[in-house]
């Protein structure tokens, strides 16, 4: 049987975004524009496989993501899109930030336990993919203790699904671009080489910001406006 959808008044994300149309566009104008996004965000709902709901351990990255889906398009002045991004990344973020208050991944205890929360994260997906074959297919590798580097990757992502069945590849980079700031709060670098959205995979290279592999690599943004590592 499938699970129930979220649906866009569970999300705590909701309060954020009706917060920032209210201060970009005003607020009746804002109110308006809200429920554009709550129709749209209702239709996709329509469209979606079983995920497992709030079953799932990425219940608020799948449905957050749908909501940032149903954002952008009901936005009038259709602004640029890396002009949400500081605004998409801080309400997604916003966990990463407080823990890196007493979090450092410069720290050798700290990089050990990133990678075990990576871990059972993975053994949690690869669970819930034989129950909701449609939702992320979780890939762990192994820690690399020489150079302090925690590595995982995605071979399937629910959200660059959607986004390329529904003309919303623009609007992906949001979400994924995000994950740089999130890890840089926590004092560590991403190093990502590409995404689901514009890749066969996404994949995650997590260090300390002080490591020295982080001197290998520049962080671009490719013309589909995915941030990437590349080799120096």
């Amino acid at each position: 049987m499938q699970e129930k959808h979220l649906q866009i008044e569970d999300l705590t994300y909701s309060r954020d975004v009706r917060t920032w149309l209210y201060e970009r566009y005003g607020k009746e104008q804002g109110e308006n524009i809200w429920a554009d996004v709550v129709d749209k965000y209702n239709e996709y709902l329509k469209d979606l496989p079983d995920y497992g709901g709030k079953k799932n351990g990425h219940a608020y990255a799948i449905y957050g993501a749908l909501l940032v889906f149903a954002l952008y398009p009901s936005l009038p002045d259709k602004p640029p899109i890396d002009e949400l991004q500081s605004f998409v990344q801080s309400m997604f973020m916003r966990p990463f930030t407080k823990l890196g208050k007493i979090f450092d991944l410069n720290r050798n205890p700290d990089m050990c336990l990133i990678d075990m929360v990576f871990k059972r994260a993975g053994k949690r997906d690869q669970k819930d993919i034989k129950k909701y074959p449609a939702g992320f297919i979780n890939v762990t590798e192994p820690y690399d203790r020489e150079h302090h580097a925690a590595r995982y990757h995605f071979a399937q992502c629910p959200n660059a699904e959607f986004a390329k069945s529904h003309d919303l590849l623009h609007v992906l980079p949001l979400l994924c671009n995000s994950d740089f700031f999130g890890i840089s709060e926590i004092h560590g670098k991403l190093i990502r080489c590409g995404t689901c959205g514009n890749s066969d995979r996404c994949d995650y290279l997590v260090v300390g910001d002080r490591n020295p592999i982080t001197d290998l690599y520049v962080t671009e943004v490719d013309e589909n406006g995915f941030m990437v590592s590349r080799k120096k």
